[in-house]
């Protein structure tokens, strides 16, 4: 349960811990510095959406972009983690989050 606990906080107690570097990328991605300014499940998921725009506008076709694209997925993860601990809200959630993440890809339909 996040409670008042930072999401920097949050996130270094997660278990099992992952990998270092990944771990590492996820606090960049976040901006995690132990204020909550929003929910948790909203801050990650505005996280990975922030970062998912820049991996599609940059071109994530290398292997290069392989641990920003764990980092996104874990960023989502995390936020589906976050938002169990309001499971009345996880649907309306889950229909939000796969509505903004479809909106990415708009753009490069053609």
């Amino acid at each position: 349960m996040m409670g008042t606990m930072s999401l920097d906080a949050w996130l270094a107690s997660r278990t099992p811990a992952p990998p270092p570097a990944l771990a590492s990328r996820v606090r960049a991605m976040t901006g995690a510095s132990g204020g909550p300014a929003m929910p948790p499940a909203d801050a990650l998921l505005a996280a990975a959406e922030r970062a998912m725009q820049s991996l599609l506008r940059d071109g994530c076709l290398t292997r290069a972009s392989a641990l920003d694209l764990l980092a996104v997925d874990a960023l989502v993860t995390y936020a589906f983690e976050a938002a169990s601990d309001e499971p009345q809200a996880l649907e309306a959630r889950a229909g939000e989050a796969l509505a903004r993440i479809a909106a990415l890809a708009e753009p490069y339909d053609a």
